[in-house]
């Protein structure tokens, strides 16, 4: 009866619960997943086939290129390009009352063309920062210190080195003193010591021990001779 509640086939609801049926799953869209039905007989989907040939080619090509890598010979250093010809500079050097002329870069230092370009070795080369004094050479007289110069700046100039301070086999009275008094035990600091010492007495002032060691305080001596040293350089000075 259309009455009683019951389920009848115009009513839809269930009966003695009033909810309606929930619909019949359609074929495909069960309530284990959403995805394509599967392909029958086992066969592989495209989409299946594609990912498979997709990560085997990018497989192949990783393989490849580390073998290639592993089997390539480290590559050679670059050799340093050498330094165009217009770089160097003709500079013209008066030493010891000789007239040098040489090929220099700019930035060569005149302590570098003494010893390299003309093997005038007794310039020591020492911190090349200035600091010990083992470079020192004369320019115009003056007390310099070669490894802060640069050979450019030093053209048209008088320089002396310590091979130039003799006149033949006769000493300058400054070397005299130094071997008297034994004013050096290693040697390397000796020719900057003396270079100093000549430039400090050539105005035959007489100073004191304690003026002495000021003005010799820029050139070291790492054997410690410096009681040695201030000795001979007061005798210089009376020579």
């Amino acid at each position: 009866m259309a009455g009683d509640g019951g389920a009848g086939p115009g009513n839809p609801a269930r009966a003695g619960t009033g909810r309606p049926r929930s619909p019949a799953p359609r074929p495909g869209h069960g309530r284990r997943g959403v995805g394509p039905p599967p392909v029958p007989g086992g066969a592989l989907s495209r989409r299946t086939f594609l990912t498979a040939t997709l990560a085997a080619a990018a497989l192949l090509l990783l393989t490849g290129t580390a073998a290639e890598a592993a089997e390539a010979p480290a590559a050679a250093p670059a050799a340093p390009s050498p330094r165009p010809a217009d770089e160097l500079r003709p500079v013209t050097l008066r030493i010891n009352g000789q007239s040098h002329r040489l090929q220099l870069e700019p930035r060569v230092m005149l302590l570098d063309a003494l010893r390299e370009q003309l093997h005038l070795t007794g310039t020591k080369k020492g911190c090349d920062h200035g600091q010990c004094g083992a470079c020192t050479v004369h320019i115009d007289g003056q007390s310099a210190l070669s490894c802060l110069t640069l050979a450019v700046m030093s053209e048209g100039r008088a320089i002396t080195t310590i091979e130039g301070l003799a006149r033949g086999e006769e000493l300058h009275p400054v070397q005299e003193a130094f071997v008297k008094h034994d004013a050096f035990q290693c040697g390397y600091c000796t020719p900057g010591q003396i270079m100093a010492a000549t430039a400090l007495v050539q105005d035959r002032q007489q100073r004191s021990a304690a003026e002495i060691r000021e003005a010799m305080s820029g050139n070291l001596c790492r054997c410690a001779a410096y009681a040695n040293i201030i000795a001979a350089i007061q005798e210089a000075q009376r020579a």
